[in-house]
Order: structure tokens, then C-alpha cells, then sequence
């Protein structure tokens, strides 16, 4: 869909916006539906950014990579520097119900005006483009966020917080030159394009890391993993600060009740220890807790430790470990849970918060993942602990190999409904679950928490 100045202006003075544009950028979605190596470099999103004047040097901001937690860390940062006083942008993929949840300030959307004059600043220029660096076509991505970088030069903000897409090295968000950096923990993920061992993904996020520049690390599985980053770091001569080193003392613990989480961090860098109740729950969302503190301190050495708590308590995310009560139609399904975990590591963790909080209570999952995932690994996370399992795909945009997912769910030694028709299994697993007055857990990724709760009008 391609449109000149005067037919997009005509266009959206009778139409949405943010739907037009949406339309607009399909057309771009080719890394998406045909995934392959040489797609990424950073020369496109440089040649953009300088037609536009560079909007992505507009603000100090804070960059965030890793394989999880890096959209919960974004998230809690922002709020933090948003508790202190300023106004932020937060970049995040991906969005669940709303495109717009992508590119937010700290507590929500902008105005509407913000995201429509981006858009009006946006798709005329980039449709009047005749030469791209060697004749390249333009990703979905890095128009994106590009979009980003014009919506926050819009709003006028103080500060921006960047999650990176994929990777780190080549990811078109790395054109950013920010105050700090963090890198959360490394899992074996997209090992098509970032290498088949959890040294070599390191060392493509590790390629955020900038001259001079702070970074704060994760907790991460190996020692292998460490010492990439401490070279990288060293190499660069930029500040690292790794956050199972700098926190002497960490717990956590949920209140079943209140459906919140009790967090302590105790570390020189603090005056007095961090504890705050978070809405963000699990185990991993604590241990991002404790590094989204430790990055506001190092940003702002003064910071008093109360606006770090009230950052942290204030910090939601939709699709992790979402708890959805009385939905109506399904009211007798006592807890709906929704959870975008989609490695092995992160469903191991998501099943850990989801034992803490139910335990021994009868539960159900919902159950869909892209092709590229662990789904051998991943299925034998579920055995013994569902009383039924639902197995579909994740929606029509990603690739999705349901075959591969059955044979593995039979190996694992469970069994389960199966079908393609993923509104037909998600309407499945709801009745049976209401039918059985049962938990049901949804999750796998993303993609299908947005499929669910489209279907459900859950806004």
C-alpha cells in the first residue's frame, strides 16, 4: 500500500491513524515471513535516521539486550526515571493487543497527536525514497523503530529506554549511542542468526556495548558467558557492573492475596536496602528488579532509594504472568494466567511462579509456540502437572510447526487436544476449563496471548 503526500493526508483525516499505518508497514513485512541471514545490517537505519535528523540522538537513553527479561527490565527502568521526575519513551516488542505498546511514555500511550504526526512526518518521506544503500529493501523493523525515535522527538521527552529487537550487534536499534547499557540473562535462542552456542549469541548482544559507555550484566549460566562480556566491556573501556556481584543479599516472596511480590536487595551502592511489592511476579522478574535498580543508581548516583521502589511497585507488563480473575462468560474458571515465556528457560521459570502461587491446584494449559523454539525441551516442562493440555499455533504470523509440537508432547508422555483452528482451541480450553472449575495457563508466546485475547476482547 503505497500513497503520495496528499492521498496518506486525505487518507487519515477519515480513517484511524495508527490502523492506516498498520497497513502501510505489511507491506514491509518481509524479514518476518521470509527469515534470513543477510537481512541484517545497520547502514538502512543509519541512511534513515540521517534523512531524518538523526531523532535518535534526541534524548539520553538507556539500551537493553539479552534473550529474557530484557522488555520487563525496559519496563521497570522507565518507571523508575519516570518516578524521578522526567518524562520517558519506552521501545518494547512485541505488542500484544495495541501496535501503539510498542512505543509508550512510562505509564501508557502518548496522546493521540504524538503518534499522528510521527506517522505524517514519517510515510511520505520514506515513500519519496528512489535509492536505498545497494538497492535494499526497507524491514517492518526498522521502520519501526524509526517510528519510535520520531514519536519520542514529538513528545518532547527527557529521557528514552530502547529494547533491542534481535541480537544486539546488528539490531537496527544499535544506531543508539546511550548513557548505559544493560544485557540480561543468555539463553541458546534465533540460533539460525545469532550462532549455536550460548557464547556465540553473547557476543552478538555483547555488540551493544559502546566506547566508554556503563553496562550493567545479569546473572548468566556460564562463566563462558562472563568472561565474553567482561572482554567486550574491557575492550571498549566502558564501566561493567555485574549484578550477582553487586547484590549481597536478594529475596523475594508472593502473597497469594494481594497477587503481588515482595522484593529485598541489599548492596553497597544503596544506602539502605531496597523492598518494595511489585506487580510484576516470579522469580526472574525479581532478579530483573535488582538490575533495573542497580541501572537507575549508576544513571543517577543520587537517586534516593525510595523513588527506585516506588519505580519498581509501579511496573506492569501485559502477557508476564498475567492473572486474569472473572472473565466474563468463563467466571468459573477461578485464575486465568497469561505468560508470553516462549524458551525453555523462561517456561521453566514461568512454571516455577505458577507452582509458588497454585500449588497442587488442578490446572489446564493452552499451549503454542513458533517453529524455532526448544519444543522437545520445552514439553517435557509440563508433564505430570496439567490435568489437560491444548495444543495449537501461535496466530498466522509466525511459522508454526504444530507435527513437530505433537510428536514431542507424545514423547514427553502427555496427552492433549490438538488442532490448527487456534480460536477453535482457545474456546476449547476455556469451556473445558470452566466446565472443570480449573487454572488455565496460556502460554508459549506472545503471538497467541494476542490471538487470545483479541478473540476475547480483552483490551
Amino acid at each position: 500500500m503505497h500513497f503520495t503526500s496528499v492521498e496518506f493526508y486525505s487518507i487519515i483525516i477519515y480513517m484511524n491513524a495508527i490502523e492506516v499505518f498498520q497497513d502501510w508497514l505489511d507491506d514491509y513485512l518481509n524479514f518476518e515471513h521470509n527469515p534470513k541471514k543477510d537481512i541484517f545490517w545497520l547502514d538502512t537505519i543509519d541512511f534513515l535516521c540521517k534523512r531524518f535528523n538523526n531523532p535518535q540522538d534526541y534524548a539520553p537513553c538507556v539500551h537493553v539486550a539479552g534473550s529474557k527479561g530484557k522488555g520487563s527490565v525496559s519496563k521497570m527502568i522507565a518507571s523508575i526515571i519516570s518516578e524521578a521526575g522526567y518524562s520517558v519513551g519506552l521501545y518494547s516488542s512485541p505488542h500484544i493487543t495495541d501496535f501503539r505498546e510498542r512505543i509508550t511514555n512510562a505509564n501508557g500511550f502518548f496522546e493521540e497527536e504524538i503518534y499522528e504526526k510521527a506517522i505524517k512526518e514519517l510515510v511520505p518521506n520514506i515513500e519519496s525514497i528512489i535509492n536505498l544503500p545497494a538497492d535494499r529493501p526497507i524491514t517492518w523493523f526498522e521502520l519501526v523503530t524509526l517510528y519510535a525515535f520520531l514519536c519520542f522527538r514529538q513528545a518532547k521527552v527527557d529521557w528514552s529506554v530502547f529494547e533491542v529487537g534481535l541480537g544486539g550487534r546488528l539490531d537496527t536499534t544499535n544506531v543508539l549511542r546511550p548513557k548505559l547499557c544493560c544485557i540480561t540473562p543468555i539463553e541458546l535462542e534465533h540460533t539460525e542468526f545469532l550462532g549455536d552456542t550460548l557464547e556465540k549469541i553473547a557476543a552478538e548482544k555483547a555488540g551493544i556495548i559502546k566506547n566508554c559507555t556503563p553496562v550493567v550484566i545479569s546473572r548468566q549460566q556460564t562463566e563462558a558467558v562472563k568472561i565474553v562480556f567482561r572482554e567486550k566491556a574491557i575492550t571498549r573501556h566502558a564501566p561493567y557492573y555485574f549484578v550477582d556481584e553487586l547484590i549481597s543479599k536478594a529475596t523475594y516472596s508472593f502473597n497469594e492475596h494481594t497477587k503481588r511480590m515482595k522484593v529485598h536487595y541489599e548492596s553497597e551502592i544503596f544506602n539502605r536496602p531496597i523492598e518494595t511489592e511489585m506487580k510484576l511476579l516470579g522469580k526472574m522478574q525479581a532478579q530483573n528488579a535488582a538490575m533495573a535498580a542497580i541501572a537507575a543508581r549508576k544513571l543517577f548516583p543520587n537517586l534516593d532509594e525510595s523513588i527506585i521502589e516506588k519505580g519498581l511497585a509501579k511496573a506492569t507488563l501485559p502477557g508476564r504472568f498475567e492473572i486474569i480473575e472473572k472473565l466474563k462468560g468463563y467466571e468459573n474458571i477461578p485464575f486465568i494466567i497469561l505468560d508470553g515465556a516462549h524458551t525453555c528457560n523462561s517456561i521453566s521459570l514461568t512454571l516455577d511462579t505458577f507452582n509458588k502461587l497454585y500449588d497442587n491446584k488442578k490446572a489446564n494449559l493452552l499451549f503454542a509456540c513458533a517453529a524455532d523454539k526448544d519444543i522437545k525441551d520445552i514439553s517435557r516442562l509440563f508433564k505430570y502437572r496439567f490435568h489437560k493440555v491444548f495444543l495449537t499455533i501461535p496466530g498466522t504470523i509466525k511459522h508454526s510447526n504444530l507435527n513437530q509440537a505433537e510428536e514431542c508432547f507424545k514423547e514427553a508422555g502427555l496427552q492433549f487436544s490438538s488442532n490448527k483452528d487456534y480460536k477453535n482451541m482457545i474456546k476449547m480450553a476455556l469451556e473445558e476449563s470452566a466446565k472443570d472449575n480449573t487454572l488455565l495457563l496460556v502460554t508459549g508466546s506472545f503471538y497467541l496471548l494476542a490471538e487470545f485475547k483479541k478473540l476475547l476482547g480483552l483490551y
